[in-house]
């Protein structure tokens, strides 16, 4: 199978049937939803395998704003009927890889996931995901005494370069350290302290897109949000 040079991103989900005509509200994970929901604009759909809807692709007629809340109009959703039978389908559209997003310092999910994650210029770990909070995104870095959520903002992860493949983090003490010694103590059996691969005694004090300031499609360091 040729390697694809396309990935999908979630932009939305179907929230609540809105009115007799089969309108549906919107919760929106993308920061620009004047780009991603046009007029025509196609999107894969992530239902249940019984869903009706399944293996289908919903096409937008019109985005509309009612106090402040996205509302969505789709080719073929004609009723409350039709519209109560999507509710809950997140909305997936095609991205190409190697397309960045608009915005400075701002990055794909799959643009960070599998980066290599630097402290002081030593590899800590690796970018497993990114969470969203309300708040801002979070870093999940898989370490090798286990995973560590990583606040993704500058003053904390001040450079992420794509090309190379690195993070660079610059945690607070003890981020890391911490998780360290949760494991050591699990290991001390009777009183004995867990050994190092080369014979020395463990020491205590030897890491979501966009803060999600994006919650689309891209992710980026959350300070101005």
């Amino acid at each position: 199978m040729a390697p694809t040079d396309k990935t999908q991103l979630r932009v939305g989900r179907l929230t609540k049937a809105h009115g007799l005509k089969g309108a549906l509200k919107l919760e929106l994970f993308t920061d620009t939803p004047e780009q991603r929901f046009t007029p025509g604009a196609s999107f894969t759909l992530q239902v249940p395998e019984t869903s009706e809807w399944s293996g289908k692709t919903l096409t937008l007629g019109e985005l509309r704003w009612y106090n402040g809340h996205p509302v969505g109009f789709f080719e073929g959703v004609d009723d409350r009927t039709a519209a109560e039978s999507l509710v809950k389908a997140i909305l997936w559209v095609d991205q190409d890889l190697d397309e960045l997003p608009d915005e400075d310092d701002a990055w794909y999910h799959h643009q960070l996931v599998g980066l290599r994650v630097e402290r002081d210029g030593v590899v800590v770990g690796t970018v497993a995901r990114v969470d969203h909070l309300p708040a801002q995104d979070l870093l999940a870095v898989e370490t090798e005494h286990g995973e560590v959520l990583v606040p993704f903002v500058s003053a904390l992860v001040p450079s992420v370069d794509i090309e190379a493949g690195v993070v660079t983090v610059t945690p607070p003490p003890g981020l890391f350290e911490e998780l360290a010694d949760d494991t050591v103590e699990a290991d001390t059996v009777d009183g004995d302290t867990a050994d190092t691969a080369d014979g020395d005694t463990a020491d205590a004090g030897a890491e979501a897109e966009p803060a999600s300031r994006d919650s689309d499609d891209a992710t980026r360091p959350a300070d101005e949000n």
